[in-house]
C-alpha cells in the first residue's frame, strides 16, 4: 500500500475515491522519562526518550490508517495529515492522529 501526504501520485492515476480513513493512538509518558527530558531541556540537546515515544505513536497511527484503508480495498492513501496533541489532565499523554483519503489506483 502506498501512503502519501500528496493529493496525487505521479504516474499512478486515481480510479476511485473510497473515503476518509483515520488512525489514532494515545501514548503516555512516564515520570522518569519526563524527569530526564526536563534535564535535557535545561542543559540542551535532544529529548531522545520523547522522540522514541513520538516515533512509535506515529508508526502506530499510520499502521491503523493503513489497516482501515485495506479493509476498504484501497491501493493507497493520499493527502495524509498527521496531528499531534497533548491530552490528559496534566498533558501527560500524547495523541497522534493520521487521516487521509483511501483510493483505488487505475
Amino acid at each position: 500500500m502506498i501512503l502519501s501526504t500528496t493529493p496525487t501520485l505521479e504516474g499512478r492515476p486515481i480510479k476511485t475515491y473510497l473515503g476518509l480513513v483515520a488512525g489514532e493512538t494515545i501514548v503516555g509518558a512516564n515520570a522518569v522519562r519526563d524527569f530526564f527530558a526536563s534535564i535535557t531541556d535545561v542543559i540542551g540537546g535532544r529529548a531522545g526518550a520523547y522522540e522514541e515515544v513520538l516515533g512509535r505513536a506515529r508508526r502506530e497511527a499510520l499502521a491503523e490508517l493503513e489497516d482501515r484503508a485495506a479493509d476498504l480495498g484501497a491501493d493507497a492513501v493520499v493527502g495524509i495529515d498527521l496531528g499531534y496533541e497533548a491530552v490528559g489532565g496534566t498533558g501527560s499523554m500524547l495523541m497522534v492522529t493520521a487521516t487521509g483519503t483511501a483510493v483505488k489506483l487505475g
